[in-house]
């Protein structure tokens, strides 16, 4: 009976630790299984931190980038939103680039970057060596090379009534046998008719140096005037000295002609040939 008894507790002992057993492993393997979601979670929400702080903090690009990778329009800045059609400088503080080339902190295109007009043709060539100043009070021309004076003529300018403006400009065109043509909307004009290029009555004479149109200077079929304030307003010169001076500035610029060609061109006073210089020559009137 004993021996009953005893076998049977030994078997109820062994049950009972088989099952403190079980419970302890279906124990830990639900607080493995706890700490594994407790930690995935918690690495989720770190990342999630992560991505939030890495959109808010990208200044150099100016716009906010969520986790979810969706670009949202950037804050703007001093009240104004950037317009990038116009080339406006964007909320992230880029600065527009005009078509010049050039830098804008506004974004709008610099004065300077565009050709509205105010160039002209005489600013696109380079400027010449020799250059020319005339006086009107001593009624001469004086040509320079460099600061080198290399010739001086008598002129005739303009009356009190009609004076010879003052100022600086460039030559930029030599005319031989020129045509003569009224000037618009200048009285003395008015009752004029058109000369045409070695008419003896033309008051252009056989050569014209284009500065300031109508303003000119040239020689003159009243030699007479050389020395006199008498002209509209142009500086008049000897048929003689105005061939010779613009003989000069063709060479010194760089057009290539020969004698021949000049000899041609004087002799066929009917023929009216425009030269373009390569180079400007600057004129100061005083």
């Amino acid at each position: 009976m004993r021996r009953e008894v005893r076998s049977t507790t030994t078997i109820v002992t062994a049950a009972l630790a088989l099952l403190v057993a079980a419970c302890t492993i279906e124990d830990a393997s639900d607080k493995r299984a706890a700490d594994s979601v407790a930690a995935l979670s918690a690495k989720n929400t770190t990342v999630q931190t992560s991505s939030s702080a890495g959109a808010m903090a990208s200044p150099t690009t100016g716009t906010v980038q969520p986790a979810s990778g969706t670009a949202q329009p950037a804050p703007t800045v001093g009240g104004s939103t950037g317009d990038s059609a116009s080339g406006a400088s964007s909320a992230s503080g880029t600065a527009g680039t005009g078509a010049s080339g050039r830098t804008s902190s506004t974004g709008n295109l610099s004065p300077d970057s565009v050709d509205v007009g105010r160039t002209s043709k005489s600013t696109l060539v380079p400027v010449a060596s020799t250059r020319i100043e005339v006086d009107l009070n001593a009624k001469q021309l004086h040509v320079y090379d460099g600061d080198k004076q290399v010739g001086t003529y008598r002129v005739a300018v303009g009356s009190q009534q009609w004076p010879t403006q003052t100022g600086e400009w460039n030559i930029t065109q030599v005319i031989w046998n020129p045509e003569w043509i009224p000037p618009k909307d200048e009285a003395w004009a008015e009752s004029k008719d058109p000369k045409k290029p070695g008419a003896p009555d033309n008051p252009l004479g056989r050569a014209q140096l284009v500065y300031d149109p109508p303003r000119t200077i040239h020689g003159t079929n009243e030699p007479q005037s050389i020395g006199k304030a008498v002209s509209h307003g142009s500086i008049r010169m000897a048929n003689a000295d105005v061939v010779k001076l613009a003989r000069q500035l063709m060479e010194v610029t760089g057009v290539q002609k020969d004698d021949a060609w000049f000899h041609q061109v004087q002799q066929n006073r009917t023929q009216k040939v425009p030269i373009d210089l390569p180079q400007r020559v600057p004129i100061r009137v005083f």
